[in-house]
């Protein structure tokens, strides 16, 4: 039997670091991750032993002078 969409889709995990002004974001399992990869845009890719990006780090989330956050401004897009 076919899965449905709904059963196919997978948990994002969301972390926001406010001690180091981090946000990662996990769309494949944190422990496999086998070798990180910086782009040079302040953002990190965090790939398994195969080369499959499983996840992001973006680093300098907020720019300097917030130093108080209430909540994290989040875009969902669901296709």
């Amino acid at each position: 039997m076919a899965k449905t969409r709904e059963q196919k889709l997978k948990a994002i995990k969301i972390y926001y670091d406010s001690l180091g002004n981090t946000l990662n974001v996990w769309f494949g399992d944190p422990k496999k991750e086998f070798i990180s990869e910086e782009t040079g845009d302040e953002v990190i890719l965090n790939k398994d032993k195969k080369g499959k990006v499983i996840g992001f780090e973006k680093l300098n989330f907020f720019k300097q002078g917030n130093t108080f956050i209430k909540s994290l401004p989040v875009e969902v897009f669901l296709q």
